[in-house]
């Protein structure tokens, strides 16, 4: 196949037209287009419920990794007619911002085909109407300061689960598909601004209690040997890789959902690195491990 080939495809109740297929995304091993529409395919009914209502960020790769990326929030121009999106006022200013929502799988294609390898979203959902609701989901982006790896990552993990559990919360694990690790649990509350407070709280105590593994600043003089727990990504302006996207790096890595007994029994790198034929072949074995989070809400704590 020519890497200029079109080929029209029925996907659902929809007919796409997918191009470039052949064309290698990923340099370093030879994954192709191709090969990423067929996983996102494959990925997308544990995929699928992640995204619900969520709007969507893309990181596009079109020369593929290592060629020029690029954020988009905004649906592209010559998006489908079919495709549903949700117009919302963009953070610190009076513009707006019209994001697609991918829900479906013929959409989910869709993004694959433009080379959307990254798929970003934040912790709260927004109706058709246009508004926002208030977040459902608390994230703990873990982050491996030079000379650290995600090992570090989930011994910070475990205590933080501790900490978490203690108030309440059930909490979920996944990689990061890149260097480190996001813990998540799903959450009530009616203030927009509570699980950005509390998730500073927590990393700062555990930045206090062990300041020679853990810092809870993004200053990058400040990390080296250390965990980065950062918690602004709970801000509604902030997004997070969604579970099982893939990511923009030399393997077509993707953010997996772990077990519980995975983190404690990680002892070297390697054991938390999943292709995304690795991640195909753990949800056959064990089906979504993150389903439970869309059913486990609790209250925020407020200390």
């Amino acid at each position: 196949m020519s890497t200029g080939e079109r080929v029209t495809v029925q996907v659902g109740p929809r007919r796409l037209t997918l191009t470039n297929l052949a064309k290698v995304l990923y340099p370093a091993t030879g994954f192709t287009k191709g090969e990423v529409v067929n996983y996102y395919s494959h990925i997308a009914p544990v995929l699928l419920p992640h995204l619900a209502g969520r709007p969507m960020t893309f990181i596009r790769f079109p020369d593929g990794v290592g060629g020029q990326q690029f954020f988009e929030k905004n649906a592209p121009n010559g998006a489908p007619g079919w495709l549903p999106t949700v117009t919302l006022p963009s953070s610190g200013s009076s513009d707006t911002t019209t994001y697609a929502l991918i829900e479906e799988l013929p959409a989910l294609v869709w993004a694959a085909n433009m080379a959307a390898l990254e798929l970003h979203v934040p912790q709260w959902t927004a109706d058709r109407d246009g508004r926002r609701r208030t977040p459902d989901r608390l994230v703990f982006d873990l982050d491996p300061g030079p000379d650290t790896t995600i090992v570090d990552c989930c011994r910070v993990a475990e205590r933080l689960h501790e900490v978490l559990a203690a108030d309440g919360l059930t909490v979920f694990a996944k990689t990061s598909g890149s260097k480190g690790m996001q813990l998540y649990c799903a959450i009530t509350t009616d203030d927009p601004a509570a699980p950005s407070a509390y998730a500073k709280r927590l990393a700062r105590q555990l930045a206090r209690e062990t300041p020679e593994q853990v810092t809870a600043v993004m200053a990058k003089a400040q990390r080296t040997g250390k965990v980065f727990i950062d918690w602004s990504q709970n801000n509604p302006a902030k997004t997070t890789v969604a579970p099982y996207s893939l990511r923009g790096r030399d393997r077509p890595t993707a953010s997996t959902p772990l077990t519980w007994d995975e983190v404690h029994a990680c002892r070297r790198l390697e054991q938390l690195v999943f292709t995304a034929d690795d991640v195909l072949a753990r949800v056959d074995a064990h089906g979504d491990l993150f389903s439970g989070l869309a059913g486990s809400p609790s209250a925020l704590p407020t200390r």
